[in-house]
Formats: C-alpha cells, structure tokens, sequence
C-alpha cells in the first residue's frame, strides 16, 4: 500500500494555532523528541529502549479466545498536523500485543484507499491512531467507512480521532455524522501534563476491570463537546471533579463544560457496531503502561466482537435496563402486520415508551418524507437519514421482518444484506427466525394471556438452560387504538418488574 507523509513540522503548526478554536497546540514537551523516536530512512518508529518497554508492558494472553481470527486495520494518517509522538508506540504496542496473545494481527496503513468496500470487509475493525485532520472526503470511502461500522464492523479512535476529518487547524466540521459514530468531538485541554484523578463510571465493566478501581494519571486530557451525550454513549472513565485541581493552568480552548461532565472514554453501538473512544494518549509512554496495554487490549477485543460488553448508555441506565442487561433480555416495538406506522412513527414511539430497541418490515414506509418502503432499493441519502433518527431519539434496529420472502436466493441475500447494513441483528418471517450470524428467541408479547404468572416460570426456565444469546422480547404495537400507548405501556411495565425480581434471585 501506498504511504504517504505530512510535510508540517510541530514548528510550522504550533506558529499557525494562535487563536484556533478545537486547539490542539501544547507546549514543547518538556522530554526531548528524542527520547522517544528515532527517524531512521524508513520514517519514526520507536527506539529500543521504548521497544523493550512495550514488550514488558503487553498483558501474557488475552481476555477471551478470539472466535475467529481477527484482522485490526491500524490507520494513521494526519492531514494539516504533524502528528502525536504517541502514534508509533500505538503501532508497535498493538501490532506487538496482538502477536503475542494471539487476539488479532494487525495492518498498518496511511492510504485512504484501505477503505474501499473490498478492502474494508477483510477487516473486524479499525483503529484509527490519534489521526489528525480530514483524512479523506471521497463520498464513497465515507459511506463504506460508516456501513462497515453500522454493518457491525468495530471502531477504535483516541485522542486526536475526535477531530478527525475536520479542516485542521481550527478542527472545522466536515463529516458530522464521523462525530455522532464516534460519540464526540472537540481537542481542547489543559497542560500536556494535567494532573487528573480519574473516576471508574463502570467499575464492572469488562473493559475497565482492568483498572482495578479509581486511580491518577498524567496525560493530555481532552474536553469534548457536541455531539457527546451520556443519553448517547457508555462512559467509562471520567474526570473526578472533586479531586480533580480544575484551575490547572495553562488552558487551550474552551475547557469548561455547565454540565461538569467531563467522559474520557467510552464505548457505543453504532447500529450493529461497536465503539470505543478514550480521549488521552498524548504521550508515548501511555503505552507501556501494562494497565494501559490491559485497557487497551479489552477494547480492542469487543471491537472486533471477542468480549461481550454492554453498551446501554449511561443516562439510560434505569433498574429495569440493568436488570435486562443481566438477562440478556432486549425488548423492541414493532409494528403489527396490519400497522400502517412508518418506521419513523415506530421508532418515536419506541421512545415515547422508554424502549432502546425496535422492530421494522420491510412493507414499510420509511416516513412522511420518504414514503418509499423500507427496504434496498432507498438511496444512501435515505438510509444516512435512518440512521441519524435512530441515533437521535437513543433507539436501535434489532428485528427486520421479511414479508414475503422472494423466492430467488439471490433477493433474498440481497434482504439479509440489507438488514445488516442497517444495523439489524435478527431476520424475520411469520414470527419464525431465519439464519443469521446470531441465534436469539423472539417472544411475541402481543396478547395478554402472555402477561400471567407463567410467564416468569418460562423465561426462568430459559435462563436456567444457560442460553449465551440475548432473549428478544418483541411487542407488537398497531397504533390503531386510542388506549394503545397506554396499553403498551403496562405490558412494559410488567416485563420490567419480572425483570428486576428475575435479576434480583426471584420468580422460580
């Protein structure tokens, strides 16, 4: 593959950053560039002092046994921007800890090209390595960089990523819809040395285990912005304010939020892909940090989809949410066969009742301003509008329902396509599942014989069978009666209370 280099110095950037909104200008480091890179004729890469680190830093085996062996395309071009010295010691470290713990192996490229469809598909997920800049604008590599991820492809970004493909310097917009799969944007900080005592928002979260428990680092620390949200994301570590010298000088950019949150990693679904972002690794020595390395390697794991890790975000966490998350359990509106509901109407109702899943058919119509069905025949300006609906109102697409099924295997790959692009991760027809990549139990909660005592015996018993795979709960809605809001709303309400008493040890 092609490579290619940046032509800014830090010099050259650090003179052209006076008064840049989003800045990402820091003083000098105190450490010589030195230390840390050697630039030999085949470009920057680490020293060997640094190498030995990293090999002494990278965990003995990985968190769980790959299901298939894994491909993590490495991307790390700056465009505008010199680049972090941090970004070979990332290559290394997870070219290095892949190696070793047999997770994954990796590629490392700065050709735009990689992410052509036909080259994309060869990989689980990508990295993007503190990449700087608008990395490329050809409409088709975007639109095959965002249907890999909602496709069900992994995404990693730190630091820098948050402004990735925006005009640098200044980190103006170019791709919003980059921002809302990655869950943030902004590079304002502090000190490139900030003190910060950093707070474990999901201390049993498979990716932060490692940590053990709060703890205080020093690092450049990034304030993102818009389009973060804790309605949007799963944070995973943030600022402890009450620790925290929030004063610290110097400062660069707006670094105040009225909210005092203050996320420094998280993870997300985008459709049926999985996101994770942490917002420092400035310097090198982040990665020979075994906690780090450890941190590190969970993350890449459930971006390739090897760790199962939940991604409800942290403003939705309610008791009945964490006790369906104990269970496996996901519970979606759909519409009933008879419905005439647009999937827009669906999904606003979905949210009106509290619920993160819903159901769609590929009958249909999209929405009052799309009313075309839902299906592969929309435009990729449609299903860019689907997807930032979804992403707006905090729901997913879990059951796309197939009605009729065409004959032609051909048709009909082309539906199970399609489903997945659009981040579905169940196929159905009459109810009846068909073969997809996940197996799961579709329980139609449409009558009310199946809100009775037995039911908490049934859906005990499947627990008790030890299925690995998520229980679908699906309540069909046909928005015809005045009362049926409200009627959905009890069923809901019902569920949820098992929910909490099945979690909590009851209902034999």
């Amino acid at each position: 593959m092609k490579t290619t280099h940046s032509k800014t110095t830090r010099r050259d950037f650090l003179s052209g950053m006076a008064g840049a909104a989003g800045i990402l200008a820091v003083p000098v480091c105190s450490v010589p560039v030195r230390a840390f890179l050697e630039i030999t004729p085949y470009g920057v890469t680490t020293n060997t002092d640094q190498r030995q680190r990293i090999e002494a830093a990278i965990p003995a085996k990985a968190f769980v046994q790959p299901r298939k062996p894994r491909r993590l395309l490495i991307f790390d071009l700056n465009v505008g921007y010199g680049g972090h010295g941090s970004i070979p010691t990332a290559n290394l470290a997870f070219t290095r800890m892949g190696e070793k713990t047999g997770a994954f192996e990796t590629v490392v490229s700065k050709d735009p090209s990689v992410f052509e469809p036909e080259s994309l598909r060869k990989f689980d997920a990508v990295f993007l390595n503190n990449t700087v800049g608008n990395l490329f604008q050809e409409p088709r590599l975007r639109q095959s960089l965002v249907e890999f991820v909602y496709g069900g492809g992994g995404l990693l970004g730190v630091h820098g990523t948050s402004v990735a493909f925006t005009y640098w310097p200044g980190a103006r917009e170019d791709w919003p819809e980059f921002g809302i799969m990655l869950g943030a944007r902004g590079a304002n900080h502090k000190a490139n040395n900030e003190h910060v005592f950093i707070k474990l928002d999901d201390p049993t979260h498979p990716v932060t285990v490692p940590f053990g428990g709060d703890f205080d680092y020093r690092d450049e620390f990034f304030r993102v912005h818009e389009p973060y949200s804790r309605n949007r994301v799963r944070v995973l570590l943030s600022i402890d304010t009450a620790k925290t010298d929030m004063q610290q000088k110097p400062s660069y950019g707006k670094v105040e939020r009225a909210d005092n949150d203050y996320a420094l990693a998280w993870v997300r679904n985008y459709g049926r892909g999985r996101v994770f972002y942490c917002g420092f690794a400035h310097h090198p020595s982040v990665f020979w940090d075994p906690k780090m390395l450890q941190f590190y390697l969970a993350a890449t794991q459930f971006a390739l989809g090897d760790l199962p890790a939940p991604t409800v975000p942290s403003a939705k966490l309610t008791p009945a949410v964490r006790a369906h998350e104990q269970l496996g359990w996901q519970m979606a509106l759909v519409p009933a066969p008879s419905a005439e509901l647009t999937l827009f109407e669906t999904i606003d109702k979905a949210a009106e009742l509290g619920l993160l899943y819903v159901g769609a058919c590929n009958r249909q119509k999209v929405s009052a301003d799309i009313p075309r069905s839902f299906d592969e025949q929309l435009t990729s300006e449609d299903l860019k509008q689907i997807r930032l609906k979804l992403d707006a109102v905090g729901v997913r697409l879990l059951t796309y329902r197939i009605d009729p099924m065409p004959p032609n295997e051909m048709e009909k790959r082309k539906m199970f396509e399609f489903a997945r692009k659009m981040g579905a991760h169940v196929l159905i027809r009459d109810g009846e599942e068909l073969p997809t990549d996940l197996s799961l139990l579709e329980m139609v909660c449409s009558d009310e014989p199946v809100f009775n005592k037995e039911t908490g015996s049934f859906l005990g018993k499947v627990r008790r069978g030890s299925l690995s795979n998520p229980i679908i709960l699906s309540l069909e809605f046909t928005g015809e009666v005045a009362g049926s809001m409200v009627e959905a709303a009890k069923r809901i309400e019902l569920l949820n209370n098992l929910a909490i008493k099945m979690a909590n040890g009851g209902v034999s």
